[in-house]
């Protein structure tokens, strides 16, 4: 006949159990793939009418603009007014959306030259993540984002070089961008 355990036992013997699920969980979940930037979400537009079963497609993300190089870089389109941080592989792993300031870079191949956790930009707004990589009509060009998340104000006739975006996406590009990364600025 089987000896019972002591009640101590038994719930030492369950914590210890549902301990371990607990963590293999977050490992798959570590390992599963992670939204990027470019993941879309419904707009205003989408109707309560529209079929729940059905899932809209997201859009494909921007494809990397040809000729910007290889290996690991950020990507800054002019035209589109658009970032991607590139992998060693050459295989963008997230795209998004920048507002430039009034004074662009030329076209070219740069490098990460200094970083600055927070300033006062030109502008006079706060910002964070500022990653500096050129000086162009004597005007320090930079990738940051205001510390409150919002868009630059107009810039009334000043000469800004702050290329801002989302705070999420300052974030992502501060972790990338360490001084010396290569920078990439296609028409």
């Amino acid at each position: 006949m089987a000896a019972l355990l002591p009640s101590w036992a038994w719930v030492t013997g369950l914590t210890a159990g549902a301990t371990a699920v607990v963590v293999a969980l977050a490992v798959q979940a570590d390992q599963a793939p992670h939204p990027t930037a470019a993941t879309v979400r419904p707009g205003p537009s989408a109707t309560a009418g529209t079929h729940a079963s059905a899932k809209p497609k997201a859009p494909a993300a921007p494809a990397l603009p040809d000729a910007s190089g290889e290996g690991r870089r950020i990507v800054y389109s002019l035209g589109a007014k658009r970032v991607w941080l590139v992998d060693a592989t050459g295989r963008p792993g997230r795209t998004f959306p920048v507002w430039p300031g009034t004074v662009a870079p030329q076209p070219g191949r740069y490098s990460v030259t200094l970083r600055r956790q927070s300033l006062k930009g030109s502008d006079g707004v706060e910002i964070e993540h500022v990653v500096y990589f050129t000086k162009a009509a004597g005007v320090n060009i930079a990738f940051s984002n205001a510390l409150d998340g919002a868009s630059p104000p107009p810039a009334n006739g000043q000469k800004l070089g702050g290329i801002r975006m989302h705070k999420e996406d300052g974030a992502a590009l501060w972790a990338f961008g360490d001084q010396g990364t290569r920078v990439a600025v296609v028409n």
